[in-house]
């Protein structure tokens, strides 16, 4: 392999594509809430938002990935996948200019957005774009805190999907944030998996997670609330179509389940991070087919 390949393989490692489905699937989740109450679709400022929420996802791996290893939390023996600082691929300050690109091509797709939904998306944005520096930077990063899940649930889940669905339709409906809601707990669920895995390194560095609060069985029960919480949610909320219908991915959350509880550690949970992921875009395609079916209301 060339060493533009190789150096090519080691940027798109460092984004971490595996985690870009938790900031395409809200955005996807509130144009299918959107399309089912409305009946239309802005088509370019639906691609625009999904570019936009991936480049904040980017940003903010990369953001992370630099300022982790600068505090030390990341080292090459780390657990979880390989990170581009704590490799030596590349170096701190590359990493976080790399970070800061991504970021402006954020900012740049934010105009687009900022003159379809005015001064609400413009606070939403640049508090965005703030979060993704704070979630690992500044001298209180979130990460750092019991605070990152809730976090997460607010920005990939209730922001993400309310955002949405506001610049398709230049609206806001209950539904909206119960979608968000409903599609931020898996989100949360991946970053809870991803503590729990790093928990004791983590402790060893001072980042008091919400692991670190609730200890293995407390981050357990968390876990299975996440991935099971989202059904009554949904199921209770006055939706077109047939709610009912996001049942089926119940037995995928219940295997989930299982494998923590059985005793997943280390690098077994590297893989039970992507399945939840992929749970969180089976619900998203199971909600597409429920607002679809015919409403019995």
């Amino acid at each position: 392999m060339s060493v533009a390949a190789q150096s090519l393989d080691h940027w798109i490692a460092a984004a971490r594509p595996k985690t870009l489905p938790l900031a395409v699937t809200p955005v996807l989740a509130g144009l299918v809430l959107a399309v089912a109450e409305t009946g239309g679709l802005a088509a370019l400022i639906a691609v625009v938002t999904l570019v936009a929420a991936v480049a904040i996802q980017i940003g903010t791996n990369l953001h992370n990935d630099a300022a982790d290893f600068e505090r030390g939390n990341d080292t090459a023996q780390r657990l979880g996948p390989p990170r581009a600082t704590a490799q030596g691929w590349f170096t701190a300050t590359e990493v976080k200019t790399a970070a800061h690109l991504a970021f402006a091509l954020a900012l740049c797709l934010g105009a687009v957005l900022v003159w379809r939904g005015g001064w609400p998306i413009l606070l939403l944005g640049l508090t965005a774009l703030a979060s993704g520096y704070a979630y690992t930077g500044g001298p209180r990063p979130i990460a750092y805190t019991p605070f990152g899940e809730l976090f997460v649930l607010f920005f990939f889940g209730v922001a993400a999907v309310a955002g949405t669905y506001y610049l398709q339709t230049l609206s806001l409906s209950p539904a909206a944030f119960t979608v968000g809601l409903a599609m931020g707990l898996p989100s949360a669920a991946v970053l809870l998996l991803n503590n729990y895995r790093d928990l004791e390194t983590d402790r060893r560095a001072g980042r008091l997670t919400l692991c670190h609060v609730l200890g293995y069985a407390g981050a357990r029960l968390a876990y299975a609330f996440m991935l099971l919480a989202p059904y009554p949610l949904l199921i209770a909320t006055p939706l077109p179509g047939q709610a009912w219908a996001l049942l089926a991915a119940a037995p995928f959350a219940g295997v989930l389940i299982w494998r923590l509880y059985r005793g997943a550690t280390g690098r077994e949970i590297n893989t039970l991070l992507g399945q939840t992921a992929r749970y969180q875009l089976v619900l998203v395609a199971l909600l597409a087919i429920a607002l679809a079916l015919p409403d019995s209301r």
